[in-house]
């Protein structure tokens, strides 16, 4: 049993978070980086490894999937409300856009436990982690510009079209800067692609 653990551990693992383009050698070169030292500082074997990937994914997704379910379910109640009758018809549009974007974010982030209901038992956990990582990528982007566009909404009804811009623009900014150029400059500051 030793043997064959040593023997996994010998094998390259494709990806922390995503699977390595093989083209890219700096990717590969680094995804290989990587897998050295989870088994040298974890001892951790490429199997054990995706299952620890995806248990962090899927601990990711519930914290995310909590906040875009009830924004959906906020967004879909509006129409019922007493004064959707007197919205303007670009509040109309914006809201339309924005719960659009919020429907497609959750299927989004509910899309890896589909698709490992699908997988399940068939020793996918590569795929499942790679789609995985990229569904939860395209679900918060999306899910950022559905509560930028609640922000954009709310301000404009409340105080006007131009306080719904500038609103919107600020959450835009932020949401850019803490989901975008903050884990981009960390990546790269760690030595990521």
């Amino acid at each position: 049993m030793e043997a064959e653990r040593e023997s996994r551990d010998v094998r390259a693992d494709p990806g922390d978070d995503a699977v390595a383009d093989s083209t890219a050698d700096s990717t590969a070169d680094s995804t290989a980086d990587d897998a050295a030292w989870n088994r040298r500082e974890r001892r951790e074997t490429p199997t054990e490894r995706l299952d620890r990937n995806w248990a962090d994914l899927l601990q990711e997704l519930r914290v995310a999937q909590t906040g875009v379910q009830l924004l959906t379910g906020l967004l879909l109640t509006v129409p019922f409300q007493s004064r959707f009758p007197e919205l303007t018809d670009h509040q109309r549009v914006v809201y339309l856009v924005t719960t659009a974007l919020s429907v497609i974010a959750t299927g989004l982030l509910i899309a890896p436990v589909m698709l490992h209901r699908v997988l399940f038992r068939l020793h996918g956990r590569r795929p499942l982690v790679a789609a995985g990582q990229r569904f939860a990528i395209a679900g918060l982007a999306t899910l950022g510009l559905a509560v930028v566009g609640v922000v954009g909404l709310i301000f404009d009804v409340v105080l006007g079209p131009t306080a719904g811009v500038i609103a919107a623009a600020v959450a835009l900014a932020l949401l850019g800067v803490l989901w975008g150029l903050v884990p981009v400059a960390v990546r790269r500051r760690l030595g990521g692609p």
